[in-house]
């Protein structure tokens, strides 16, 4: 069954209920959703800067702040 939404129509906190819900039921098939090899080579890498000492941490405001700053 699918039903069309028109999502310009909805208020902001029904949109939000939506996107949980889709969420959701996405995560029910984590194990189907591919994971590429260039994904899997971020991480990697990620992980051994953490794991060497190397990885560099910001604050989560601070970051949040600094991307803000660069979408506007």
């Amino acid at each position: 069954m699918s039903a069309l939404v028109d999502i310009d129509q909805l208020t902001l906190d029904e949109k939000l209920r939506f996107m949980e819900a889709r969420w959701a039921d996405l995560c029910k098939a984590e194990d189907d959703l591919p994971v590429y090899q260039w994904q899997k080579d971020i991480l990697d890498n990620r992980e051994g800067l953490v794991d060497r000492g190397d990885a560099e941490f910001e604050d989560w405001d601070i970051a949040k702040k600094k991307i803000a700053e660069q979408i506007s």
